[in-house]
């Protein structure tokens, strides 16, 4: 089994594949570790998963824990909402899972960049053609391959897997070094703002005076406008934040800005053809609304990895039908969140939702399951769902 891209949903595929008894190859275009582009937030479904890797003790021996998270308003007004919360570097995380897979059995090859899928006479994925540090090409066969390198379309678009070239959504972030701010923000912060419309700023607590500051757009399947500007996105955020404005003029910027594309709502791309399965962010794995996508790519490439391994795992139509009907069965998750990103878009949303939390506990505990995934965050912003926001809410 061959497993292209080594982040979250690659690792855990390869884990699981070789948990199972399986030869799996894993490959990334990119020696290890390496910095990943990341709010580097994990919310309890990141969690859930990196605990079926056996790998959450380990992660959070090293991060930065939280009990809850900031909602701010564009008004200014701020509601708690208490969550299972962490933040460690995706440079920590992705090696923590990678070492993992390999502690499983997996083999590691790396930097190898993905050329083209590698067919056989019936026109079947049999492997991969991968471009290795001195130009020479090198064809490896796998009976199946699974697609795991993130959102950048060029991949996808090798692979004959790829349905929308534009992204979801784009982010853009900085690590903060500000130790006078370690003990003013201890929580996570999500802002909402008029200037940032069409998306959100964050700012979340790394540990050691360390801060990952950012900002995202998001607008779902119908893709982003390439001519947007990310840094004067940023430098609005940094500006008409309070928090944000203190810890970039007190403290001081480790490296660069970096940005990023995002795949959401399990959009963009064909998940399967014979010999192939496409997981993690390449297949859409990030949540429109709050942009949060470690947890559904661990999730993809696991189902990824239960597909190739369970019964029948020689027969393509089987392990197609079981992969697409497991990503099918997320679906209404993600078109959810994706309904819910209309607050990013309408700044009064957001405004209101967070006036009333800061008068109910209910609506607070609300807002809770959003993160957890225990209440349907389209509620809280269709024309019915704001009503009931008015109602007394035990």
């Amino acid at each position: 089994m061959l497993v292209v891209g080594a982040g979250p949903a690659g690792s855990a595929c390869a884990q699981m594949l070789a948990r199972a008894g399986l030869d799996v190859l894993l490959v990334d275009r990119q020696e290890f570790p390496r910095e990943k582009v990341c709010g580097d937030g994990l919310i309890p479904d990141a969690q859930c998963a990196l605990a079926r890797l056996g790998v959450l003790d380990a992660v959070l021996a090293r991060a930065t824990v939280a009990g809850h998270v900031a909602c701010v308003a564009p008004s200014g007004l701020r509601v708690e909402v208490p969550a299972s919360l962490a933040v460690l570097r995706r440079r920590e995380l992705d090696e923590i899972v990678r070492r993992a897979a390999l502690e499983a059995g997996a083999r590691w090859f790396a930097p190898a960049r993905f050329e083209a899928p590698l067919p056989d006479a019936a026109g079947r994925v049999a492997g991969a053609r991968l471009r290795l540090r001195d130009g020479t090409v090198r064809a490896l066969r796998a009976r199946w391959t699974v697609l795991a390198t993130g959102a950048a379309a060029p991949p996808l678009l090798a692979a004959g897997m790829c349905s929308r070239r534009a992204p979801s959504g784009i982010a853009l972030r900085g690590y903060v070094r500000n130790e006078a701010a370690t003990g003013r923000i201890r929580q996570l912060e999500v802002v909402w703002h008029r200037a940032l419309r069409g998306g959100y700023g964050w700012i979340f607590p790394c540990g050691a005076g360390g801060f990952n500051v950012g900002v995202g757009l998001l607008d779902g399947h119908k893709g982003i406008e390439p001519d947007l500007n990310l840094r004067e996105l940023f430098a609005t955020f940094t500006r008409e934040h309070a928090p944000a404005r203190d810890l970039m003029q007190g403290g001081c910027l480790n490296g660069e800005l970096k940005g990023a594309p995002l795949r959401c709502s399990l959009e963009g791309a064909r998940w399967s053809r014979p010999g192939l399965l496409v997981a993690g962010e390449a297949a859409g794995s990030t949540y429109s609304f709050t942009g949060e996508g470690i947890g559904k790519a661990l999730e993809t490439g696991m189902l990824a990895a239960e597909a190739i391994a369970g019964p029948g795992f020689a027969a393509d139509a089987a392990v197609g039908e079981r992969y697409e009907t497991a990503l099918k069965a997320l679906k209404p998750r993600f078109a959810a969140y994706e309904h819910a990103n209309r607050v990013n878009n309408h700044p009064l949303i957001a405004d209101f939702v967070i006036w009333r939390a800061q008068r109910s506990p209910g609506i607070v505990r609300r807002l809770s399951g959003v993160l957890d995934e225990s209440y349907n965050p389209r509620q809280l912003v269709t024309a019915r769902g704001l009503l009931r926001l008015l109602l007394p809410v035990s």
